[in-house]
């Protein structure tokens, strides 16, 4: 029997016998992180979202590490009707963690940077953090939800799927901002 075999509390018990990578490689944790957008050239809450995600997974880097967590950021650029059903796409910008957005009550208001981009009236996400409305996500509201999802108990949670979800129907608002997009390439 090996020396990892006798010893299950991620402590090796020789540090010579070179099992210890072993062991903290086969209990990597997955964080799938996916950041929907509408735009990144142009509208500043999807631009601002970026870079607070960026910023808020540079600051939780080495709990990270620490925790055994590999973090992967998926950037989908939701660019038609049909990447938005394939997504589920619900408001722009989104952040899911492990397949779970990381608010679950979709607030908008009227973003004029993608209004710009479509010629037409579109509305964005608003981000509800601690009883405070932000059209970028404070990079603590990031944070939390990435520590809650490291420190879950939730078994399901790194398989990005979520329970019995309802149908998806794509909302009016992106509805009316890909019709403006396509109207504006003929």
């Amino acid at each position: 029997m090996g020396c990892c075999e006798t010893q299950r509390n991620n402590t090796c018990c020789s540090t010579i016998c070179g099992c210890e990578d072993e062991i903290h490689s086969t209990e990597k944790r997955k964080i799938v992180i996916d950041f929907m957008y509408l735009d990144l050239s142009i509208c500043t809450r999807c631009q601002g979202t970026e870079d607070s995600l960026e910023e808020a997974i540079a600051d939780v880097a080495k709990v990270l590490e620490l925790t055994g967590a590999e973090v992967v950021v998926n950037k989908i650029h939701i660019d038609s009707k049909e990447k938005a059903i394939q997504y589920r796409f619900e408001s722009s910008p989104t952040i899911r963690i492990n397949g779970k957005d990381i608010q679950l009550e979709i607030k908008e208001s009227l973003c004029e940077s993608c209004g710009d981009l479509c010629g037409d009236e579109v509305a964005c996400r608003v981000w509800v953090y601690k009883g405070k409305e932000y059209n970028v996500p404070p990079k603590a509201m990031i944070i939390d939800a990435i520590l809650r999802e490291i420190y879950s108990n939730n078994e399901l949670s790194g398989n990005g799927k979520q329970s019995k979800e309802k149908e998806y129907e794509i909302p009016e608002n992106l509805k009316r901002f890909f019709d403006s997009m396509g109207q504006k390439d003929v």
